[in-house]
């Protein structure tokens, strides 16, 4: 259901039944692993999250990685970081 790289790649799933009847499945939302940074990305104005993924992860689909390193739930939230911290290598 999602690609290998995916934070929810080994999360698992279970069902609601919602107030209609209908039943639904949902996905347990994995804890963040918290790592120390091995450095710091100055992120330019309008520089993508991808773009810097594939930069320091080789994988622009790792950019959810960037968001846990630096606390941020969604991507949206690093907007406003002027310093991108960088996960290590597997985090």
């Amino acid at each position: 259901m999602f690609m290998p790289t995916s934070r929810y790649a080994d999360a698992r799933t279970y069902q609601v039944t919602l107030p209609d009847g209908s039943v639904v499945t949902a996905t347990r939302i994995p804890l963040p692993v918290t790592r120390a940074p091995i450095g710091w990305h100055p992120r330019a104005e309008g520089e993508r999250l991808d773009l810097i993924a594939y930069r320091y992860l080789q994988d622009p689909t790792r950019f959810w990685q960037l968001c846990e390193a630096n606390d941020a739930v969604v991507p949206d939230a690093l907007s406003r970081h002027d310093l991108i911290a960088i996960p290590p290598p597997g985090a």
